[in-house]
């Protein structure tokens, strides 16, 4: 793995945030594209995800779907893919939401991945009213079929998300969702 990679990756963990930022931002940037290191964190970003650091969590689901997106060859994606999920639950709500925003990237991957991510978010939008902040899961989930949709002109992700939008009650929020998705 180049050095540039490791000192990335190193500086996320410096006490200063914006080195750590600065560090984040360019390693998102760079996972935009497809890169040979993926298997060397791989492991790492899983175990990441159980750590006490909220940060740490939100970080190693980020990476992961970014990695996911673009440099999972071998699909392990589908082997953690309960694991990446399970911090959209997470406890701290801005961890639960910048995981949640996150993984639709994972449904560039493949075909298999985008009917596994449509599938979870379509159920968690109808079962997750009882959860904390409702609204906001929803809207994030209306927003994760649009960027799909924008990424892949897959035209039954909208129809998908307008029937979701329709089983909204609320009227302010339905408004909201469909704004969303235009």
């Amino acid at each position: 793995m180049e050095k540039e990679i490791l000192q990335l990756f190193s500086n996320i963990t410096e006490h200063d945030r914006e080195i750590q930022f600065e560090s984040y931002e360019e390693l998102i940037k760079i996972m935009q594209e497809p890169v040979d290191w993926t298997y060397s964190v791989w492991e790492h970003l899983v175990q990441a995800l159980t750590y006490k650091d909220g940060h740490v969590r939100a970080r190693a689901v980020q990476f992961l779907c970014a990695l996911a997106a673009k440099s999972d060859p071998e699909e392990r994606v589908l082997e953690d893919f309960l694991k990446i999920w399970a911090v959209t639950y997470d406890d701290k709500t801005v961890t639960a939401r910048h995981s949640l925003q996150a993984i639709w990237q994972i449904g560039l991957a493949g075909q298999v991945q985008r009917d596994l991510i449509v599938s979870y978010l379509a159920k968690r939008f109808q079962t997750c009213i009882d959860e904390k902040h409702p609204t906001l899961i929803r809207y994030d989930i209306i927003v994760s079929f649009k960027k799909l949709f924008d990424a892949t002109n897959d035209r039954n992700l909208l129809e998908i998300a307008k029937r979701l939008i329709d089983e909204e009650q609320n009227v302010k929020y339905k408004k909201k969702y469909q704004t969303a998705i235009r």
